[in-house]
């Protein structure tokens, strides 16, 4: 704890500049925001309160699962971020890889279990904290660091639509006029992808998985992968929202797979072995879902990670996801 908190007193000496040496790459991550005229100060209304910002950024910490992603389309590569799968994705994904280059960001936590010490280290000046469960605590303790502006108010943790975490990071990093102008091209793209495929509209759908034998899980209507699928005219049955209860998913039973009997089904997969394990349940196969061959298997992650841009659901991933999924949902 002592040397936590010598951290924590470096770091409230300021912010420095230039970037850091990434701990998963090669290049250096770390940009400047540019600012647009009167964009600062600003105060951001979050969870916990209002942050305060005076200037542009110059190193930004992103604690959300995928809060690196809306900074990086303001072309601000963060210099401390979460690792979602684990695995240090940041060179695989397809719609990030070009906007990294060849930096990546320290790796600073899993999920709500953020490394203080790391991220003291690391000296920002702006720590972004959308995409999370982060506690009050958390809270006090990072703004000791940095100024931090946290989940957005009004909203369950991880129930914000992409399009408030885009403005609030816009706003943030003074651009908030291309916030506007980000969100505007992806519902565009969607409204796009609706028009070409009418047949959408109206028709139900579900969004589930399998982590294990006659263990599922179904999403949301506020999950991001719902919230896609919902903006190409789909709709996710009420009934899987009151039993949600304002979570991002829910754990079922197979003998509730009915849930996902939907005039389309969206399975996401792990690995190779998923899809022949849920094929081959009973209850699954009595469904007419099942039996008409209206579900689509999507990986999280290689050889095509649909199953991750569905996830991450951000202004950076939902056109790359859409152009992917749309042709699977019309075959």
């Amino acid at each position: 704890m002592a040397l936590v908190g010598a951290l924590l007193l470096a770091a409230c000496g300021g912010g420095g500049g230039g970037g850091a040496t990434a701990g998963g790459g090669t290049g250096v991550a770390g940009a400047t925001a540019t600012a647009e005229p009167g964009a600062f100060p600003v105060t951001i209304e979050h969870k916990y309160g209002g942050t305060e910002l005076d200037e542009a950024p110059q190193r930004v910490v992103t604690l959300g699962l995928s809060d690196h992603e809306p900074v990086l389309a303001f072309g601000v590569r963060p210099v401390g971020a979460i690792d979602w799968y684990g695995e240090r994705p940041y060179g695989i994904w397809p719609w990030t890889d070009k906007l990294w280059g060849d930096a990546r960001p320290e790796i600073v936590g899993q999920r709500e279990d953020f490394n203080v010490e790391k991220i003291a280290r690391l000296r920002p000046d702006l720590i972004i904290a959308l995409y999370t469960g982060m506690s009050e605590q958390q809270y006090k303790t990072l703004s000791r660091i940095a100024p931090v502006v946290a989940q957005p108010k009004d909203y369950d943790d991880y129930g914000a639509p992409w399009t408030v975490m885009t403005t609030m990071v816009g706003e943030a990093l003074g651009q908030p006029a291309k916030a506007k102008e980000l969100i505007a091209g992806v519902e565009k793209h969607l409204a796009d992808a609706r028009a070409a495929h009418p047949e959408f509209a109206g028709q139900t759908v579900a969004v589930a998985d399998s982590t294990a034998p006659g263990t599922y899980s179904v999403f949301s209507p506020t999950d991001p992968k719902s919230i896609i699928l919902a903006g190409l005219g789909f709709q996710v049955p009420d009934e899987i929202g009151a039993l949600a209860d304002g979570k991002f998913s829910v754990p079922i039973s197979a003998e509730r797979l009915d849930l996902v009997d939907a005039d389309r089904l969206v399975w996401l997969v792990g690995d190779d072995t998923v899809e022949g394990r849920i094929k081959a349940d009973p209850v699954y196969q009595r469904l007419a879902v099942a039996r008409e061959d209206r579900a689509v298997f999507l990986p999280y992650g290689r050889p095509v990670p649909i199953g991750g841009a569905l996830s991450f659901g951000t202004v950076l991933s939902i056109p790359w996801a859409v152009d992917q999924i749309v042709p699977r949902l019309v075959a």
